[in-house]
């Protein structure tokens, strides 16, 4: 069997008296790209942001590589997220500084490394995430959206983690972009033997990309498997999300991939 990277247990989270978590379980197994899909506002990206100690939950566990990280201190916490390589959801690139300082920055910041073997080294992230070398001095505002998004991905690799988060990673793509993303997402995972967690709603990612899928709805996992297993759910937010117009389009593309 194999081994579980994250563990979620009994978690619950909620605003101003609004449940957004009620006793959430979820459990990723090393090697997968696991999706957590679900409507607006099931709370998919605050779920996101509670494994990477941006924000805390009311209650539960958290557990990543076997530890507890909810009881982290602050410089273990920043230890922690060292390990983990984050994208997110509009890249979060800083205006001021090109490509190559944006994907270096975070060896700058964690790192003793020289200078001359920091832009090596974010120059095979850029590489890595499918940007052409003329695009490391291009700044933020000169990319393309598709090229943002692979910059803001070659960052979250900057520091060799093993498990890296992606959220909504193809939102605001065109169909062609999008499908490069996808493609250059599962040769990543193949290539560097890497762990994904994306949030996303974007149907055909999780037909083409994921490995396993969980679904979240009135505060609740209210279904977990393939894309195969879910199509074939009878939880009514399960058969209205996938089996809607765009779920069926989704699902023909996908089988005729096949």
């Amino acid at each position: 069997m194999s081994e579980a990277i994250l563990e979620i247990r009994d978690l619950c989270t909620s605003f101003d008296g609004a449940t957004v978590h009620d006793h959430v379980f979820l459990e990723v197994t090393r090697g997968e790209i696991f999706a957590i899909a679900g409507s607006s506002g099931c709370g998919k990206s605050t779920l996101l942001r509670e494994i990477m100690l941006l924000q805390k939950p009311d209650s539960g566990s958290i557990r990543v590589f076997g530890k507890e990280v909810l009881d982290l201190e602050e410089n273990e916490a920043l230890a922690f997220r060292k390990g983990c390589g984050m994208m997110f959801e509009r890249g979060a690139l800083f205006s001021s500084l090109n490509v190559l300082e944006n994907v270096g920055l975070p060896l700058k910041e964690h790192t003793e490394l020289e200078n001359d073997l920091i832009e090596e080294i974010a120059s095979i992230k850029i590489e890595l995430a499918g940007l052409p070398s003329s695009a490391r001095f291009k700044y933020p505002g000169e990319l393309s959206g598709g090229m943002r998004k692979r910059a803001a991905l070659a960052r979250a690799l900057s520091l060799d983690p093993e498990l890296v988060f992606l959220d909504e990673p193809t939102a605001g793509l065109d169909p062609l972009s999008a499908s490069g993303f996808d493609e250059l997402v599962t040769h990543l995972k193949e290539s560097l033997d890497l762990t994904m967690v994306i949030v996303t709603h974007d149907l055909d990612l999780l037909w083409h990309v994921a490995d396993r899928v969980a679904f979240m709805g009135d505060g609740h996992v209210v279904g977990v498997g393939t894309m195969v297993e879910l199509s074939k759910s009878d939880h009514p937010l399960i058969r209205e999300y996938f089996h809607g117009p765009r779920g069926r389009a989704a699902w023909e593309q996908a089988w005729k991939q096949k």
